[in-house]
């Protein structure tokens, strides 16, 4: 059996992200849409999977609206957790101390790239 590969995924320009805010994206191969999703806050990028700790559900109800109205913290729609941007720690309502699962990234010439193990994608 051959050791696992990363595979390199070119999602977006980092100018289509505001700053707060939220973007969908799904690896290749993926079942569903927006399987993982990039925000954007206080000058940062991070990358996490589309899955709430609490209960499995994806965070978002809608495409992109991973974000609280003020776009100040991460939201489950589905319970209301709450999550810190920055860790992806959970800081409000039903998993306290939980993360989310983060995604590796990079800016490269101005685009955002994830990066996926092949083992990961199988």
């Amino acid at each position: 059996m051959s050791p696992p590969q990363t595979l390199r995924h070119v999602i977006c320009p980092l100018a289509d992200i505001p700053d707060p805010g939220a973007l969908g994206f799904s690896p290749p191969g993926a079942r569903f849409p927006d399987e993982c999703f990039l925000v954007r806050h206080a000058g940062a990028l991070h990358a996490y999977h589309n899955v709430c700790p609490h209960a499995g559900n994806f965070l978002n109800w809608k495409p992109d609206a991973f974000l609280t109205r003020d776009k100040s913290l991460i939201m489950c729609s589905a319970h209301g957790a709450l999550f810190n941007p920055a860790t992806g720690l959970c800081v409000a309502g039903p998993c306290p101390g939980r993360s989310l699962q983060s995604v590796k990234i990079a800016v490269e010439d101005g685009m955002v790239v994830a990066f996926f193990s092949s083992e990961t994608r199988a």
